[in-house]
This record gives C-alpha cells, sequence and structure tokens, in this order.
C-alpha cells in the first residue's frame, strides 16, 4: 500500500517537488537498465501524466519515488542492483522520507492489508497519527469518492473483485492525503463507470489537497484533461536519455502524434491494426468442447452452521454458455459482476455452486466430464488459464525457465518457445526474474507460459492490462492466429477495442446483487 510519515496529519501535506539528474535505475539480474538518464523536474502541485511503450521503466520510477525500488548504499548500488544519478522529493532522498507519497501498484492484490474493508482504507491514515474521528470521517469520504461506499465497513476484502479491489487501493491513499500521489495503471481492470469515479476521485481529491499528481496510464484520452503536462519515456537502452517527449497535452498530442504512436501510445481515437481472421476457418472449427449449463459461481467455500453444511452465496446464477473450437467467447460486464469467478469455474480451478461444467469428449480425451476433477497434468495441456494476477503464475526465478517449465513438466517439445518469446517481445528479457518485469511484461509472460503447453481452449483475464498500443496489436492478432488454428479462447475484459477485434460471441453478465452500486 503506502508507508508511513513523519507529516502532522490532521492538515493535508504540503505537495511535494520532484527533480532527477541523470538518474538511471538497472534491476538485479538484468543486463539493460530499466530506466538511465533521466532529468525531470516536476513542481509542487503538478500533475503529470508519465507516458511510453511497455518495459519503459514507467512503474520503476514510481517504485523509486515512493521509496520502496530498494535501499542503495553509498556506491550507488543496492544489492545486485545498480542505481546512477540523483532522484530527489523535495530535496532529500525518497527512501529517507518514505510516505511523503502515496503509491498504488499494478495489481491491486498486494496492496489489500487487512480483510476488512473499512479496516483496510484506515490503515495508511492511522500509520501517519490521525485522530480516530478524523481517520472514519476520511474513509468514509475515500469510499464514497471512488464508488464503494454501498459496500459496509466489515465487507471482506477477500470477496472484492479485482477492479473492486483496485478501487480500495485508491481509496486508501485519499485518506492518508499524501503530497505526492503515484498511481500506476490505476483504471485498467475497471468498467467504463468505473474508470470515470476513479479519475473524478482523483479529481476531487487533488482539488481539495494540492498534491502533486504523477500518473501512468496507457490510454491518454482518460487524464488528458485532468493533467498539466504529458512526458513520455522511452525504454533504458535508448543512448539519449529517458524523456522522449515533454510539453503541455494538447501540443505533445499535435505536434508529436505519429512519434507516440509509433512508441506505442494509445492515442484519443487510435485504434492499431491487429491481423484479421482467416476467410475459410481450420477444420474442426466450432466444435463443441465446453458447456456451461445453469452454472452458479462462488469464490467462497461451503460454511457450516452447527450440523448443517450451508452451500457458498453465488456472484452469479443461471450462466448458460459454450465454448467451440476456433471461436472466441468474450466475458465481459461491470466490475464484481463475478465475470473472474465465472471463467475460473469454467476453467476447471473452481467447484460450481449450483449447474454444471461439461467437457465433450473432444476435449476430456478420457479425463472425465467434469474438468473440475482433472489432475493438474490434464488440466493444463486442455485449458489454459492466464490469470488477472501474472505473478500467481510464476514458479521459477527466470524467464525462460519459465517458459520450458511446462512443457517439459509434460514432456512436451519446446519448439514454440522461442516463437512466443519473439511473437510476445520477450527475447531481450530470458534472462531476467519473472518478478522485476514491467506489468505490461509479467502479462505477456504470463500468457506465453500457458501457450507453452499447446491448450485447445485458453482462458484469460484481461489480457490486455498493462500492454502499449503495440503489444496489445500483437497480442490480438496472435490470439486471431490461434483461433485460426482451433483453439478456443474465452476473454474476460473491459477492452472494447479487444472484443472487437476477436469477435465471437459476448456474454455479458450482470451486476450481482450483493456487490451491485
Amino acid at each position: 500500500m503506502t508507508a508511513t510519515s513523519h507529516h502532522g496529519a490532521s492538515v493535508a501535506a504540503r505537495p511535494a517537488a520532484i527533480s532527477a539528474r541523470g538518474w538511471g535505475w538497472r534491476h538485479a539480474g538484468r543486463a539493460r537498465p530499466a530506466i538511465r538518464a533521466l532529468d525531470l523536474d516536476i513542481r509542487p502541485g503538478e500533475r503529470v501524466l508519465l507516458l511510453g511503450p511497455s518495459g519503459a521503466g514507467k512503474s520503476t520510477l514510481l517504485h523509486a519515488l515512493a521509496g520502496v525500488l530498494g535501499d542503495a548504499n553509498d556506491d550507488g548500488e543496492a544489492g545486485d542492483s545498480d542505481e546512477s544519478g540523483s532522484l530527489l522529493v523535495d530535496g532529500a532522498y525518497p527512501r529517507e522520507q518514505r510516505g511523503r507519497a502515496g503509491l498504488m501498484q499494478q495489481d491491486p492484490e498486494t496492496q489489500v492489508v487487512l480483510s476488512r474493508v473499512g479496516d483496510d482504507v484506515a490503515f495508511g491514515a492511522e500509520n501517519l497519527a490521525v485522530p480516530r474521528g478524523a481517520i472514519w470521517a476520511r474513509v468514509h469520504e475515500a469510499l464514497d469518492d471512488v464508488g464503494l461506499s454501498h459496500l459496509p465497513l466489515d465487507h471482506p476484502t477477500s470477496a472484492l473483485s479485482g477492479g473492486q479491489k483496485q478501487r480500495l487501493a485508491l481509496a486508501g491513499i485519499l485518506a492518508m492525503r499524501p503530497g505526492l500521489i503515484l498511481l500506476d495503471e490505476p483504471t485498467a481492470n475497471l468498467d467504463p463507470a468505473g474508470v470515470l469515479e476513479v479519475r473524478d476521485a482523483v479529481a476531487r481529491c487533488l482539488d481539495k489537497t494540492g498534491a502533486t499528481l504523477l500518473v501512468i496510464e496507457h490510454r491518454v484520452s482518460v487524464w488528458k484533461d485532468l493533467v498539466d503536462r504529458i512526458v513520455v519515456l522511452q525504454p533504458g537502452s535508448a543512448t539519449d536519455g529517458a524523456v522522449l517527449l515533454d510539453g503541455p497535452p494538447d501540443q505533445v498530442l499535435a505536434d508529436a502524434r505519429s512519434m507516440l504512436a509509433a512508441a506505442g501510445v494509445w492515442l484519443p481515437g487510435y485504434v492499431p491494426e491487429t491481423r484479421m481472421r482467416a476467410a475459410s476457418p481450420a477444420q474442426g472449427t466450432g466444435n463443441l468442447l465446453i458447456a456451461a449449463e445453469k452454472l452458479a459461481v462462488s469464490r467462497e467455500r461451503p460454511r457450516r452452521s452447527g450440523f448443517r453444511k450451508l452451500p457458498p452465496v453465488p456472484v452469479q446464477e443461471g450462466i448458460t454458455a459454450q465454448v467451440r473450437a476456433g471461436q472466441a467467447l468474450t466475458v465481459t460486464g461491470p466490475n464484481g459482476a463475478g465475470k473472474s469467478t465465472f471463467a475460473l469455474t469454467l476453467a476447471g480451478l473452481l467447484e460450481p455452486v449450483d449447474g454444471r461444467v461439461s467437457a465433450t469428449t473432444g476435449l476430456s480425451r478420457g479425463a472425465g466430464i467434469d474438468p473440475y476433477t482433472w489432475k493438474a497434468e490434464q488440466l493444463i495441456e486442455r485449458i489454459g488459464t492466464v490469470f488477472q494476477e501474472p505473478e500467481h503464475q510464476f514458479v521459477t526465478g527466470r524467464v525462460l525457465d519459465e517458459l520450458l517449465f511446462g512443457p517439459r513438466h509434460l514432456g512436451h517439445g519446446e519448439e514454440r518457445v522461442d516463437e512466443l518469446l519473439e511473437r510476445l517481445r520477450l527475447t531481450h528479457l530470458v534472462d531476467a526474474n519473472p518478478y522485476t518485469l514491467s506489468g505490461g511484461e509479467k502479462r505477456r509472460l504470463s500468457v506465453a507460459t500457458v501457450l507453452a503447453a499447446h491448450p485447445q481452449v485458453l482462458v484469460l483475464d484481461e489480457p490486455t492490462f498493462g500492454q502499449d498500443a503495440i503489444t496489445w496489436a500483437e497480442l490480438a492478432s496472435f490470439l486471431a492466429e490461434l483461433l485460426d488454428a482451433g483453439t478456443a479462447v474465452v476473454s474476460v475484459t473491459h477492452d472494447a477495442e479487444f472484443t472487437a477485434a476477436l469477435g465471437g460471441t459476448e456474454l455479458r453478465l450482470a451486476p450481482a446483487e450483493q456487490v451491485a452500486p
């Protein structure tokens, strides 16, 4: 979440100033720096949108400003990492005043601290020694700002969807009222209404506190009218410094539209071209592989009340859907509607509360009709699942080993690994630790590790999260090729352009009554 501060907390902290001179950082185990030769000044109270291709070091910069990147010694080294130049917040090293900034990371799962919504939002403010009465006033205000005020304060954080956890993380930051707000893809997992709620919540907080803002978002249109500047970074391998462009939003977008598009920036009204589906689908396309009938789903476990065993309360019920070879099924709907829970149940990773998921003989190949009863080896070579949180899939300490793990475990050939590395732009990262990758790189690696096992059905949860426009187009094109080859693709997404690119059938889930606003 965020670290603590020594500032008096009953009054909003003064806005922070940022200064970088030749600053760079190389993660441990990486040959190239994540960011190098950064020269940048951000005035107190200024609002800046940080853009650039996936892997340009945007998240690295935010973590450094929050003081959580690593403690460098006097020689500018942190373990096996290397730091160069200087990066200061209010003239001091960020690690010396942790808590001056509130950081919202790409993965909301890593920021949930406590088991109840109210306690989680209050956590940061409590560490700032805010008076108890003021804390709970801030908690209610922050929850209202991010669209979660309909939840009781004792609502379990474990029952929240990924998008709701993202809003919860933001609420915790807003309750702290820091002088520097750092947001890393804050709307990536939100439905369209939630995107506007979060952006407007940030705007209200900035108007109240005057805090400095640095926000990472691939899609410019969401934040363009809220910020004063756009700064575009380029990858750390660039020899002419980290900053590619810097200026007022309208000027940057007008003067360098083609350059920004070439750098993978999502521009207003711009959708990159993707490979079109083949006119004549592969033989076998359309054969039924999985059927869901009157399905009720939940992540809860059965409960006991005295001698009775009570079933979980479903987040969605009555779902009927079909997964067919060579066809796309896109699952859409608002946050909290149970999209991810449905996808995990369809993939055999959660047991249905009611109804059933049935695999046809073309997919089961003797493993049985119910995917939930399959052994791990049977499941991963039939149904490959890409989780919403990429880190949940990593099992090794090197990108190449991660890709080889599935094929070697299953006794399959490794011929597809090189193709996946190239197509998903991971070749230069083969020796890197998966946990040091950017959010977009982690997402592409998680997709690649599943594809390496050659599953007949691919289930992806928010596959385009954190992707710049170039890698988005490459991923969409690659999935179109898999569809042409007869693979079934099930996607949970808020990305309307991605849904349109894959085509197929859209299954829209209505809001669940338990979590609806």
